[in-house]
């Protein structure tokens, strides 16, 4: 059984900064891309940050672009996003998700290009 765990969301103001992390588990588990969404209240899902491991090739919502930086280890299954220059827009729920089934040719923007999902973590910034 394979599974996401997220940590590191919590509470900044305007400005600040923090680091979300995503730790995959599971016995036989490996991805092609893992990447980042989140999702305000009352608002969809939405695409924020992606990393495709071969290559290292990474792919940034443009309302972060310039702010947030993924990166991760592929043999250690993290993923991790530090998100500089928060805004209150910022807020959401943010989730880890991984690309596991089909090798990925790019690096996924939609979500049902992933298969595993974790259950999320909250940012909140305040203004």
């Amino acid at each position: 059984q394979v599974q996401l765990v997220e940590s590191g969301g919590g509470s900044v103001q305007a400005g600040g900064s923090l680091r979300v992390s995503c730790a995959a588990s599971g016995r036989t588990f490996s991805s092609y891309a893992m990447g980042w969404f989140r999702q305000a209240p009352g608002k969809e899902r939405e695409f924020v940050a992606g990393i495709r491991w071969s290559g290292g090739t990474t792919l940034y919502a443009d309302s972060v672009k310039g702010r947030f930086t993924i990166s991760g280890d592929t043999a250690k299954n993290t993923v991790h996003l530090q998100m500089n220059s928060l805004k209150p827009e910022d807020t959401a729920v943010y989730y880890c998700a991984a690309r596991s089934r089909v090798r990925a040719i790019v690096v996924p923007t939609i979500r049902s290009a992933y298969d595993y999902w974790g259950q999320g973590t909250q940012v909140t910034v305040s203004s």
